[in-house]
């Protein structure tokens, strides 16, 4: 049992945490927009880091109208909202394994003929890809949908005489049909994502052992030193918020109702965190982030 003063913290964390995300949401829309406008175009990771910024602000006030919403109404009420938390959490995946597989593409020292065909094309295919992205994110909440109308459906039977064949079949297709396929729905983004860093580090390290075979300047082995450990960053905070996402699925380490606050303030930490840091690696986010800051 978690004590009320840890709880108490967590929502107070997760609130200010809430608010954080929607600014910095906010922030990052209004000023690759106006860089659209100003310009009448946009690179592809202005394009993906408008999508994440969008769908970081609808998850995040679907996250804060679902868990303070459920405490005065029934949740049945609310699946519907948790249905676009889902969507949109499962679109934050795909969204960032984009943004990992862009600069893989982009950054990296392979020369194998593949690798170069790839990074001309890469780049035309962005905005297909973030469409791919969005088509993608719709089927994955299509388990959600389900277990939600299993849920209603369940709630319908305690009312009427026990069917008990078909309580347990309803509950079956919940365990074996809807948490495989949320699993699936997050864990397909997070390979990409993984495959994509391990490869990108993999080029840096081998680089950054040329040039200091070669003693090039100091300048440059900073800027390679500066970059693995930006990379490095980038991987704890997203595998860390897979994980927590994993965890909280499976729901079975501890008890999820008491330590719901203590989890959502974490996962909405990292969320924090990681979207700090992609902004603060953006050139034209991080002007204006220097000018109002």
């Amino acid at each position: 049992m978690v004590p009320i003063q840890v709880t108490i913290f967590s929502i107070t964390m997760y609130v200010l945490e809430s608010l954080v995300i929607i600014v910095q949401s906010c922030l990052t829309v209004a000023t690759l927009f106006r860089e659209w406008m100003n310009f009448q175009k946009l690179s592809p990771v202005e394009m993906i880091l408008i999508g994440l910024g969008i769908s970081h602000f609808c998850q995040q006030w679907a996250s804060v109208l679902y868990n303070f919403g459920t405490y005065s109404r029934p949740v049945h009420l609310f699946w519907k909202v948790s249905v676009v938390w889902e969507f949109m959490n499962v679109l934050t995946f795909w969204l960032t394994s984009l943004l990992a597989v862009f600069y893989c593409v982009k950054v990296s020292f392979f020369t194998h003929p593949v690798f170069l065909w790839l990074r001309r094309k890469f780049l035309k295919w962005v905005p297909w890809l973030i469409l791919g992205a969005l088509i993608t994110s719709c089927l994955s909440t299509i388990p959600s949908v389900v277990k939600n109308h299993i849920h209603i459906k369940l709630m319908t039977l305690d009312h009427l005489p026990r069917n008990g064949s078909l309580i347990l079949t309803l509950k079956m297709l919940e365990e074996y049909f809807s948490r495989p396929l949320k699993m699936i729905g997050y864990g397909v983004p997070f390979l990409v994502f993984l495959v994509s860093i391990i490869s990108l580090t993999v080029s840096l390290i081998r680089h950054w052992k040329q040039m200091k075979e070669h003693n090039t300047s100091d300048s440059s082995m900073r800027a390679q030193s500066t970059a693995l450990k930006s990379l490095a960053a980038f991987f704890v905070l997203f595998t860390s918020y897979f994980l927590t996402i994993v965890i909280s699925l499976i729901g079975t380490i501890f008890d999820k109702k008491s330590w719901f606050w203590v989890c959502e303030a974490v996962i909405y930490g990292l969320v924090c965190v990681h979207f700090t840091l992609l902004l603060m690696n953006n050139p034209t986010l991080k002007k204006v982030l220097r000018l109002h800051f």
